[in-house]
């Protein structure tokens, strides 16, 4: 009796497919970055073809999102926020938006359940070399900012201070700060961020 043998080759399209290709998305992004992981390697690593990655998830920018497993996508909150007014009030606008998704209870679970693995030991990557590029590189060039490389950052280290106070460890009173409260405090900072002089 002959044993049959496993195909060789890369996998088909099987109901796994997509979760091994995230499996090995999350671990080159946290291991190398956004910027120097490609779709062939994590392609390589999970089996298929280059092909079926982009089948699945489009771009290496979607693969990245998906892989953070986030409830929502950051970049639909925020851009249609961002094209609804002028650049001269945005912060106000994303503060609200950002509180409207981070405020929503079954939302933040998931949310807290990601950011505490972004603050991992390989994690920071996935900040530094992918959210920062994917997502908030984007909204600086809708806004037509200058130095958006700088203000950005400087956004996001208002925004990442906030989460890690308010809705990780749950400082107070910032907890329990009503959302027009963050709004008031957050706003002219980030403002400052995205349009005032900078060195």
């Amino acid at each position: 009796m002959t044993t049959a043998r496993a195909p060789r080759g890369r996998r088909p399209g099987a109901p796994d497919t997509k979760a091994a290709i995230l499996a090995a998305a999350r671990e080159r992004f946290a291991a190398l970055g956004f910027a120097r992981t490609s779709v062939r390697a994590i392609a390589a690593e999970a089996g298929v073809d280059p092909a079926l990655v982009h089948h699945y998830f489009g771009t290496k920018d979607e693969l990245f999102l998906a892989a953070l497993e986030l409830p929502v996508d950051p970049r639909q909150v925020l851009l249609p926020v961002i094209a609804a007014g002028e650049v001269e009030d945005a912060a106000e606008r994303m503060v609200r938006a950002f509180l409207s998704v981070w405020d929503d209870p079954e939302i933040r679970v998931r949310l807290v359940a990601v950011f505490r693995g972004v603050l991992d030991a390989d994690g920071e990557r996935l900040l530094r070399d992918g959210f920062l590029p994917v997502v908030l590189e984007p909204i600086g060039a809708a806004l037509g900012i200058d130095r958006p490389e700088l203000r950005m950052p400087l956004v996001a280290s208002q925004v990442v201070g906030l989460i890690v106070l308010r809705y990780i460890i749950c400082v107070e009173p910032l907890a329990s700060l009503s959302a027009d409260d963050i709004v008031a405090i957050y706003a002219p900072t980030l403002q400052r961020y995205l349009t005032g002089e900078l060195p």
